[in-house]
């Protein structure tokens, strides 16, 4: 397997990563779980995230956790809109001054459109914060600085 220079994996492990989100989002689109699980099946992938990323002492812990977190985000943006009608007993309305202003088909599209960008915006958002965490702790934890940047102190 291939890897980049940057991002210290390859694109294919990038999103089988970032795949491990997904089944949070399709239960919770489809009200499968409880809320422990649903935290579970939140926090759980960006756990295994930031351990693979820090064990394989990747270059940019950050860059590499952004690039998890983008791909999550687009995962997430698509499966949202998959499972839309699944997800909605009745789809989501413009309410106030905008109630009724557009016609019911380009309503639904200025609401999924809207929905896709909030996803990406949410999985990116996710990928920055738990990136701040693994540069961190890279920076913090001697074995999870990347192997090819050690400095060795003079004897």
């Amino acid at each position: 397997m291939r890897k980049t220079s940057s991002l210290g994996m390859s694109p294919v492990m990038i999103v089988g990563l970032a795949l491990l989100g997904v089944p949070r989002v399709i239960a919770h689109d489809l009200g499968l779980v409880g809320p422990v699980i649903n935290a579970v099946l939140t926090f759980l992938p960006v756990i295994v995230w930031l351990g693979v990323v820090l064990w394989r002492r990747v270059p940019n812990p950050f860059l590499t956790l952004l690039a998890i977190g983008g791909a999550y985000g687009v995962l997430l943006a698509v499966t949202h809109q998959l499972l839309w009608s699944a997800a909605f007993g009745e789809p989501p309305r413009l309410g106030g001054d905008l109630a009724g202003a557009l016609a019911p088909g380009a309503e639904e599209a200025l609401m999924r459109t809207f929905a896709f960008g909030s996803s990406v915006f949410t999985g990116i958002l996710v990928g920055v914060l738990v990136g701040a965490v693994g540069w961190v702790l890279a920076r913090a934890v001697p074995a999870a600085r990347p192997s090819g940047g050690r400095r060795r102190s003079g004897a």
